[in-house]
């Protein structure tokens, strides 16, 4: 008799593989903790990569599924479905911006974000992108993106789209000009290795865009939410974009994406020029109301950016004993980056072996990625791990 297959063996038959799967059979999750096969319980301080924001079980996401779901699950976006307009009127509350159009991701969003630029500017005008940018893998987001390596196969990629180098302020003086369409920003780069812009950096865009005119788009799909104690990583800069992405956390662990447009491109697109079959997808509106209800209204958000300032200012005082192995620590409330002296999936898995979860990212950062529910006991329990990481 032919002997049965665990998991990951039928993982690998069976799907493509552009996954490099975590060697752990997660049966279940509460709060922020993971349980895997055999009784272990793992600290996820990855949280679903920004996903997760209000942990796993949470009951008033589950509960508000459920009476959903008694309603309806799909709905055509030819019909109009109360939680989707529920949402967008918080969203727009909370992001100071005026129309919503929903997607089921981020990359979804950059997509319809450059529909929109394309349509009001033309062809011609160029698009400013960053390096080491991440904004998804479908053409366009690829198109945008800073880091060759998820490029490198996929060519021709779209025309008329540059890279400058991230908070160079040169190379934006000497290419933005009144043939720019849009710039593209992560105020905080997440896949990028949580690198921060800098304030003089945002500044000489905000300058530019007052003479020039273009449309400045923040990526807010890792960053947004509340995830940098604030509602968005563009709120500590004082500036405000013209065009917002978002995802990730908007759906309480549903696919769920925006683009949020200022009223001054809020006509660009007409009937049937953009649509999505299941973006605002009335179910995962429904959680979504739950999350901004609990960061915002219920302020965790404030607890956000307190514990994240504890937090990085512990793991600088680590640094100071060990800056042998760690170069720099990065961050805002709960998206930090702690950049090592050498590559970091070991120190992922040593963190793993210790019964947390965390994530490596341009080759040599931690990125650690709370959910926001974390209290100082669990940043506390992952300080005492990290120490004792480096000090084997």
């Amino acid at each position: 008799m032919k002997k049965l297959k665990n998991i990951f063996e039928k993982e690998e038959e069976l799907l493509l593989q552009t996954y490099k799967r975590i060697p752990i059979k997660i049966t279940h999750g509460k709060g922020v903790y993971l349980f895997s096969e055999g009784g272990k319980r793992y600290l996820d301080f990855f949280s679903g990569l920004a996903v997760n924001a209000l942990g796993y079980g949470n009951e008033k996401v589950i509960n508000a599924i459920k009476e959903q779901l008694d309603n309806y699950i799909h709905l055509s976006n030819y019909y109009v479905n109360t939680p989707q307009i529920q949402l967008a009127e918080k969203l727009i509350k909370y992001s100071g911006l005026d129309r919503v159009f929903f997607t089921n991701s981020g990359t979804e969003a950059a997509e319809a974000a450059l529909k929109l630029i394309r349509k009001h500017c033309g062809p011609e005008k160029k698009i400013i992108s960053f390096s080491n940018a991440f904004h998804g893998r479908t053409y366009g987001s690829l198109s945008l993106g800073g880091k060759e390596k998820y490029k490198k196969y996929f060519s021709p990629l779209l025309p008329n789209i540059v890279q400058l180098e991230f908070n160079n302020l040169d190379q934006i003086e000497r290419n933005i000009n009144s043939q720019t369409a849009a710039v593209f920003i992560e105020f905080i780069q997440g896949e990028g290795g949580v690198r921060l812009a800098t304030e003089k950096f945002v500044s000489k865009i905000v300058s530019l865009r007052n003479k020039y005119d273009f449309i400045l788009v923040a990526d807010e799909v890792q960053s947004g939410i509340g995830r940098t104690g604030k509602a968005f990583a563009f709120n500590h800069f004082n500036v405000q974009p013209d065009l917002l992405i978002i995802a990730k956390a908007i759906g309480g662990g549903l696919p769920l994406g925006a683009l949020i447009t200022s009223e001054k491109y809020s006509k660009v697109f007409g009937y049937g020029d953009h649509g999505s079959t299941f973006g605002g997808n009335p179910v995962a509106c429904t959680a979504g109301l739950v999350v901004l209800y609990e960061v915002f209204e219920k302020g965790l958000v404030n607890k956000v950016a307190k514990l994240g300032n504890y937090f990085i200012n512990e793991l600088k005082v680590i640094q100071k004993s060990n800056s042998d192995k760690i170069i720099e620590i990065r961050g805002l409330g709960f998206m930090i980056g702690i950049e090592m002296q050498r590559q970091c999936s070991t120190f992922v898995k040593e963190f793993r072996d210790k019964e947390i979860l965390v994530n490596c990212t341009n080759e040599n950062v931690i990125r650690v990625l709370p959910p926001l529910i974390s209290t100082e006991t669990e940043i506390d329990l992952f300080l005492d791990v990290f120490k004792d990481i480096l000090n084997n």
